[in-house]
């Protein structure tokens, strides 16, 4: 099996992740959506929910027999031990996923971005600080921005107000644990995709040298 690095994408609400993500994307990397891949297993694992609805002792499924969102966000909702036996349940499962799904990724033809050495990444905005995923990662880039800044483009994102955008920010699980390379988005698109080329040619050289 080729060589290929895996790289974590992380940041706050708000941050630009998303959008960082997304021009890797248009230059060929492949991303992980971690937030989507687990809605995925919520909706498409029943082994994984039935795990779940155990560990709680909460039925999840509703009358039509779907995974309940609702019922599990009002579960662990300021609850400490009922979000811990959560996490417990999901984020092997999650990590599980992106293994499989990164070695899909193995024999793709690598499109050349910031080096020879192909990569994928992975975008979380909690996984720099989770022990379970600590040694997954070869780099890690965090994209930040100023509160002023991340609260309006969340407000403008989910049509939201900045009181609403700033309570769910300090619900946030707190980052445990410094990056590797650090992105400063408070300017504009084309000022953050500049910033990912330079550091994503460091992160190139440092592949092609390990």
């Amino acid at each position: 099996m080729r060589k290929i690095g895996t790289i974590l994408i992380c940041g706050g609400i708000g941050s630009g992740k998303t959008e960082l993500s997304r021009y890797l994307i248009s230059r060929g990397v492949p991303v992980y959506d971690s937030d989507s891949r687990t809605k995925a297993l919520y909706d498409n694992e029943p082994e994984l929910v039935g795990r779940l609805s155990s560990k709680l002792g909460l039925r999840l499924l509703d009358e039509n027999g779907r995974f309940d969102r609702k019922a599990l966000a009002s579960r662990i909702f300021n609850d400490e031990v009922a979000l811990r036996d959560c996490e417990a349940v999901v984020h092997p499962a999650v990590l599980s996923d992106f293994r499989e799904w990164r070695d899909h990724m193995t024999d793709r033809e690598w499109c050349g971005y910031a080096g020879s050495i192909p990569f994928v990444c992975m975008e979380s905005a909690i996984a720099l600080g989770l022990p379970l995923f600590r040694k997954e990662f070869d780099y890690s880039v965090c994209v930040n921005a100023s509160l002023e800044t991340r609260i309006a483009r969340a407000a403008a994102r989910d049509d939201a107000g900045p009181e609403a955008v700033r309570s769910r920010m300090e619900s946030q699980v707190r980052i445990d644990g410094n990056a590797d390379f650090y992105i400063e988005n408070n300017g504009t698109r084309d000022e953050l995709h500049q910033c990912a080329d330079n550091v994503f040619r460091q992160i190139g050289r440092l592949l092609s040298d390990n």
